[in-house]
C-alpha cells in the first residue's frame, strides 16, 4: 500500500529534482526519491558494518571454551 508524502522545497529545488530525476532515467521523480532513501539505508548498513568490524579489530573479545560459558 502506498501514502502520500507531500514535501516543500525550493522551485529551484524541484527543478534540478525533475532534471537529475530525468537525466538518470527514472520514470519520475517519487521513483528517484525512493532511490534515494533506499541508498541512504544502504550508506547506514554500510557504516554499522565498517563499525562492527573495527570493534572486531580492536580484539577484545574473549574465547570460550564451550557454550556454557555464553550464560
Amino acid at each position: 500500500m502506498r501514502t502520500i508524502l507531500n514535501i516543500s522545497v525550493p522551485k529551484e529545488t524541484a527543478a534540478e529534482a525533475k532534471r537529475v530525476a530525468r537525466a538518470e532515467g527514472f520514470a519520475s521523480v517519487s521513483e528517484f526519491f525512493r532511490y534515494l532513501l533506499r541508498e541512504e539505508k544502504r550508506r547506514k548498513l554500510a557504516e554499522e558494518l565498517q563499525e562492527q568490524k573495527r570493534t572486531f579489530n580492536k580484539k577484545t573479545w574473549k574465547r570460550l571454551s564451550s557454550l556454557k560459558e555464553l550464560r
